[in-house]
């Protein structure tokens, strides 16, 4: 099988020794997304819920990269610092998910890079 790294300069670049996302086949493995803005490269202002939109926005930029797409998620990660904010969170997240909905975990971390509120990977499939 081979496997092929993804890079979208619509996205924030990685910070680490990782690739924004793999393709292995027909699934693609997207990194871990902190609300970081692609342009400047620094955590968006606000909450919760603005920092889930970023992250969103952050991943479907990489699918988009990859051949995919958000409607093509089959399983997403959820880390949020507060269980507290769970539910604004999940009123963002579900608004980019107006079809069919991916499985999904959400856990409490006690820290996310960049002091980030919210981080989110994804697993999608490719044509």
């Amino acid at each position: 099988m081979t496997r092929t790294s993804i890079k979208t300069t619509d996205a924030p670049g990685a910070v680490g020794p990782y690739v924004q996302a793999v393709r292995a086949g027909s699934l693609l493995f997207v990194s871990g997304q902190v609300a970081l803005d692609p342009a400047t490269g620094t955590l968006v202002d606000g909450g919760v819920e603005e920092q889930t939109r970023r992250v969103m926005a952050n991943l479907d930029a990489i699918l988009k990269a990859g051949g995919s797409g958000l409607d093509r998620v089959v399983k997403a990660t959820v880390y949020l610092t507060d269980l507290g904010s769970f539910e604004a969170m999940n009123r963002v997240y579900a608004s980019f998910f107006p079809g069919e909905k991916p499985a999904r975990v959400t856990v409490e971390v006690s820290r996310l890079p960049r002091n980030s509120l919210v981080e989110i990977d994804a697993i999608a499939l490719v044509d």
